[in-house]
């Protein structure tokens, strides 16, 4: 089997992180699958997510215009089904990016909406 095995997001705020992700990822088809003292993960099929803090972690938010991740991008089903998504994102703790130009900020061929969580990560749901 190919693909990605899984993710793993550093974050400053495990609590704040695990409500915003954990709402975003069930809207896209994810299960919870384990809960720890110091973070939380998501499955779907045979990928996972996983937030979480280190004490290695330095700063208090991510910064997808430096180097390195810029986004996560997930089949959000429907273009109803992203519509409705994109409407509940903020009372879920997401920022909606590029509203002026949904939902078609990536052309006029590509149906998506655009979110920025607290801690800056950005993600991508795309109508399929």
């Amino acid at each position: 089997m190919r693909g990605f095995h899984h993710v793993e997001l550093w974050v400053a705020d495990v609590e704040r992180a695990a409500s915003e992700w954990g709402w975003l990822l069930g809207q896209v088809g994810f299960e919870s699958a384990e809960v720890w003292a110091e973070g939380c993960s998501w499955r779907i099929g045979d990928a996972y997510l996983t937030i979480c803090s280190a004490p290695a972690l330095h700063g208090e938010s991510h910064d997808r215009r430096l180097p390195g991740l810029n986004h996560l991008a997930f089949h959000g089903g429907s273009r109803a089904e992203v519509d409705a998504l994109m409407d509940a994102a903020p009372s879920h703790g997401w920022r909606l990016l590029y509203a002026e130009r949904y939902p078609h900020a990536g052309g006029p061929d590509h149906y998506a909406g655009w979110l920025e969580n607290g801690d800056g990560f950005k993600a991508e749901i795309v109508a399929t």
